[in-house]
């Protein structure tokens, strides 16, 4: 099956095995040409099978049987996710969240809390903010960096299909307090890596290694310490303005 969809400014042509994919993104589907093509096979499928056996077998949980569709959806993205490098965009893994049309990025290692976090400020802001891509946004990364929601915004489906600009990045840690400090870009670059996707061939890493770099001096950055409690949200909000 194939389709054409707008992601991040962007018309890629997906052909696929399974049409779940096309399910998935839906509501970015367009008749605009085509940017750049993404096809996937019975390969790629097995290929995500096996990096996901791997890391269960890494993290010592047992191996997770996914079904074939599944895997294709994110074989397609990761396909995505490379070719929307040579447009200066790359994928991130994080939450986040507008308010009053400016985007806030929030980004931690897995279980700290990060969509809890944004739960929140929906709960404080109410209307005024929005979520933009509660999971795997893309980031623009040009004089300024914008952030578009994508069809891969998390299991919860939070996200929209917008575009916002992104005003800062606030890496999480939990604490019996809430507190936000600045960091510099040379602090948070090595966790700014980790949540980047790094692609397996070397000039697209040398590409994400040089994006990262400008994401880094292009945004605020931020490291907060909070609680579960709605306070955590506008400690944040007005220690990032």
């Amino acid at each position: 099956m194939t389709g054409r969809y707008k992601i991040a400014d962007k018309t890629a042509e997906i052909t696929s095995v399974y049409d779940t994919v096309h399910s998935l993104c839906a509501a970015y589907r367009t008749d605009e040409k085509a940017d750049y093509a993404v096809v996937t096979t019975q390969a790629d499928i097995e290929y995500e099978r096996e990096k996901s056996a791997r890391e269960d077998a890494l993290a010592g949980v047992p191996v997770r049987q996914y079904p074939d569709s599944y895997l294709e959806e994110l074989a397609v993205y990761r396909r995505i996710a490379v070719q929307m490098l040579q447009y200066d965009t790359v994928l991130f893994h994080g939450s986040v969240i507008a308010v009053d049309g400016i985007g806030y990025l929030f980004t931690a290692k897995s279980g700290t809390g990060k969509s809890t976090h944004s739960r929140l400020w929906r709960e404080y802001f109410g209307d005024r903010a929005v979520m933009v891509n509660d999971d795997k946004p893309l980031l623009h990364i040009a004089d300024t960096v914008t952030a578009y929601g994508t069809p891969y915004n998390g299991k919860h489906r939070l996200g929209a299909n917008i575009a916002v600009p992104l005003r800062a990045v606030c890496i999480l840690t939990r604490g019996a307090e809430n507190s936000i400090e600045p960091v510099t870009a040379e602090a948070a670059y090595p966790f700014l890596m980790q949540q980047v996707y790094r692609p397996a061939d070397p000039l697209a890493m040398q590409k994400t290694l040089a994006l990262t770099d400008r994401l880094a001096v292009r945004v605020c950055l931020y490291r907060l310490r909070c609680n579960m409690d709605i306070s955590a949200a506008r400690v944040a909000y007005e220690g990032m303005q």
